[in-house]
């Protein structure tokens, strides 16, 4: 009976540790953010895209889901690939092939093809993080574990706040080319550290003989489907749109029908026990809180700076790259010290209420902020990005086992891709449902032959009156309408940052349930004084 439920838990997942650590950490720093660089640019790019491509709205919206989704349809089945093929076949040939699509993809205008290839530039795409983040415990050293997990963290916020920057400079002086041609002088160097980092390993016959086809399949199927279906879901108004019902209906559906095949199966690829633990569990809800809490950062700002500002890219990119980034990148450090020397609890919780407090500042918007306005917040967001992802990451692997990472692996990227795109949905449908609800309550507000009324439309009838406008009431009509909904716009963006700063607190509150786990590589390292007293107490501590 332990024999079968040892098997039920999925494949082992051991490796060799690598001769040249600082190679392998190379692959994954480029993996990692190469992968988020590269999604994240195709995002804020899509309206060059767009023109660039001669595309109409709609085709240039499931161009950017066809890149994304075929991402998750790969991305959970990596870890086993990685399993059963070794790293360097997994990594090495992947990345030389998308190295070439993305040379071609610019070149391309015939639609289909194009969106043929975003499929399969993506389905490679998906397999960098989930193989880099196996190289991690796969075949590095136990020390190196930390700061390498480290560089894997730091790739969100900073992918966040860089892109946008960097989509401006290739736009405006290099051309929007390089939004993929980037990746085609990237990816070649990461396999270059795969093969030189990692050892050469045999194919696993065994594990091969007995793969789970149909369950992998099977996720990857459901989950891109839903993914779809959630990033269509506020362009198509929902309920509303027979093809989003059906992607989120059929999506479901296989899911269910993947829960049941690997309860069928003799040996399941990916069974649901690997994540009956209390703590995992709530870990896997924290990730999800933080992808959401994190909104504030990768949607609110930018885009209030782009709608109500009318800021371009780069002219965001900026604030974001200065105040965001760089200090993120020095304040990692100090973060890894903190888990050397910290409960990860304690950590995560001085990152998440550092996010409230960011989000609390968010709240005081008005529609006079410009982009200096900004700083404090896009400031304390960096702070909480570089004091929470990371210790969450330490949570979720302290409290798993690690031999069992393949099968682990294939939920941690569904909450990471998922939760990413579940965040952006209700996003996108918050601030487009809270802008019509306050563009109706002020419009009742606005009541023909009111006073104030009377006053604004004089004032504008008369400047474009004196302007030389022959329509100059029509136009004054106009332009009370503008500041309506730019109100409406602000608003809305409030409530925005007030739902992130509950999202942040609702993650508090479910960290102050995980207990502490149990002793392992991640224990922290008293300091000096207490260690003393701990051992003269008999306590036994790290060495």
């Amino acid at each position: 009976m332990a024999q079968n439920e040892d098997v039920n838990r999925g494949p082992v997942s051991r490796g060799e540790v690598g001769r040249r650590p600082l190679f392998a950490v190379g692959a994954v720093l480029l993996g990692a953010f190469l992968a988020n660089f590269d999604s994240r640019l195709t995002s804020i790019g899509l309206p060059d895209l767009r023109g660039a491509f001669s595309l109409g709205f709609d085709e240039g919206a499931w161009l950017s889901t066809a890149a994304i989704g075929s991402q998750i349809f790969i991305a959970p089945a990596v870890a086993w690939l990685a399993t059963v093929f070794g790293l360097r076949r997994v990594l090495g040939v992947p990345s030389l092939v998308y190295a070439v699509i993305s040379l071609v993809i610019p070149l391309v205008h015939h639609y289909p093809t194009l969106i043929a290839l975003s499929i399969a530039h993506g389905m490679l795409l998906g397999t960098f993080v989930p193989a880099t983040l196996m190289i991690i415990f796969r075949n590095l050293p136990i020390r190196w574990w930390l700061p390498a997990i480290s560089i894997y963290a730091i790739r969100v916020g900073f992918a966040l706040d860089t892109s946008p920057s960097a989509v401006g400079f290739y736009v405006e002086h290099l051309g929007w080319q390089w939004i993929y041609w980037q990746g085609a002088l990237i990816a070649p160097l990461m396999a270059l550290m795969v093969y030189l980092g990692t050892p050469h390993e045999a194919v696993n016959r065994a594990l091969l003989k007995d793969a789970d086809w149909g369950g992998m399949l099977l996720l990857g199927t459901s989950v891109s489907m839903i993914y779809a279906g959630l990033d269509q879901g506020n362009r198509l108004d929902w309920l509303e749109a027979g093809t989003v019902m059906a992607l989120l209906i059929g999506g479901g559906v296989l899911f269910v029908v993947f829960l049941v095949n690997e309860t069928l199966v003799r040996q399941p690829w990916a069974h649901v026990n690997v994540l009956f633990s209390r703590n995992v569990g709530l870990s896997l809800v924290v990730i999800l809180l933080y992808t959401l809490t994190s909104l504030s950062n990768s949607s609110l700002v930018p885009n209030f700076l782009s709608v109500v500002t009318g800021l371009r890219p780069e002219q965001s990119g900026v604030l974001l790259l200065t105040y965001g980034a760089l200090p993120m990148v020095v304040l990692v450090p100090l973060s890894i010290y903190a888990l050397r020397h910290f409960d990860p609890r304690t950590v995560v919780v001085l990152g998440f209420s550092i996010f409230a407090a960011a989000n609390l500042v968010g709240t005081q918007l008005t529609h006079d902020w410009v982009r200096e306005d900004f700083v404090p917040v896009v400031l304390l967001q960096s702070v909480g990005q570089a004091f929470t992802l990371l210790p969450i990451i330490i949570m979720v692997v302290s409290n798993s086992d690690p031999t069992r990472a393949t099968a682990f692996a294939a939920y941690i990227q569904i909450m990471r891709l998922g939760g990413a795109e579940i965040g952006v949905a209700l996003m996108g449908t918050w601030l487009r449902v809270r802008e019509q609800i306050h563009s109706n309550y002020l419009g009742l507000h606005v009541e023909n032959g009111s006073i104030e009324v009377t006053r604004m439309l004089k004032s504008f009838s008369d400047y474009f009156a004196s302007h030389g406008a022959g329509t100059a009431s029509a136009r004054a009509v106009e332009m009370l309408a503008v500041e309506v909904q730019r109100e409406a716009n602000v608003l809305a963006y409030i409530d925005g940052f007030w739902l992130c700063f509950w999202l942040a607190i609702a993650a508090l509150i479910v960290v102050a349930f995980i207990t502490p786990p149990p002793p392992g590589p991640f224990t922290p390292e008293p300091f000096g004084f207490a260690k003393t007293v701990m051992r003269r107490c008999g306590v036994s501590v790290k060495a």
